[in-house]
């Protein structure tokens, strides 16, 4: 049964699946959609464009669904979609995208975002991410699965994170991050590969060993990206086991637009 505190605003036009709870002094907006059994603590504001998918739970004092932060944004109804089992701590800030990019900020499924992440216009983050306290992320980045962001880490818009990346506390990207590589810094830099992540995931040693590989091809070798990216092409051919890693280090390699972490 949906419950709602006698507090809480509920615009008429707000669509509330089965189950859902929304907590008192909450204000869920009139283009608002929440799925099944999804929870709204106390002091939640929900607005804009928001679509959000089943038991998912919000902590107090989040800010969903408001116009980005962009002068260029003029009202344009644009969106913020947000999957399943997702976890929103307290002071969160996520914002709706804007017509300069694909109009919608995107958060997938079964993601752990701390206290007073900042999620801003255009971003889009996979499934299975860890996003520490303060993790910020200006507008336009891109995040994969798996990603672990720490405490105070900042990322520069229109970067991208490679899935299983590790980001190091207080860490400032300005470029992007290959995926399953590990990394900190201000100015970030690579410091090799997330090996106890992967362990965790279930990665083989020799699909680990592989990508240790890969990654002294592309930082330790000496080669220009386009000679390690031959490389990891021979490597990728060499090592059946871990093609599979191997092509996903390599190709990310093709997609970076912002050059890559060193």
């Amino acid at each position: 049964m949906t419950t709602i505190h006698p507090t809480a605003i509920v615009d008429s036009g707000a669509q509330l699946g089965e189950g859902v709870a929304i907590g008192a002094y909450s204000i869920i907006g009139p283009d608002v959609v929440i799925g099944d059994r999804t929870w709204v603590g106390p002091h939640v504001v929900i607005q804009g464009h928001t679509t959000i998918g089943t038991d998912n739970k919000f902590f107090q004092f989040s800010s969903i669904g408001a116009p980005p932060q962009d002068k260029k944004w003029h009202g344009e109804p644009t969106r913020l979609e947000i999957g399943d089992r997702n976890t929103i701590r307290e002071f969160c800030t996520f914002n709706l995208g804007t017509v300069q990019d694909k109009g919608v900020t995107k958060l997938g499924n079964d993601n752990w975002i701390s206290a007073y992440v900042h999620l801003a216009h255009d971003c889009v983050v996979g499934n299975n991410t860890i996003f520490s306290n303060n993790a910020q992320m200006a507008g336009h980045v891109e995040i994969g699965d798996w990603v672990i962001m720490s405490g105070y880490a900042n990322v520069h818009q229109f970067c991208k994170i490679g899935a299983h990346a590790f980001v190091g506390m207080s860490t400032s990207l300005t470029q992007d991050v290959p995926p399953f590589v590990l990394l900190n810094g201000n100015p970030a830099q690579a410091h090799g590969i997330n090996i106890e992540g992967l362990k965790r995931r279930g990665f083989t040693r020799e699909q680990i060993n592989a990508l240790r590989t890969s990654y002294k091809i592309l930082y330790r070798s000496g080669h220009t990206l386009e000679e390690a990216k031959a490389a990891l092409l021979e490597q990728e051919r060499a090592t059946p086991d871990a093609a599979a890693q191997i092509r996903e280090f390599r190709t990310f390699l093709d997609t970076a637009s912002r050059g890559i972490v060193r």
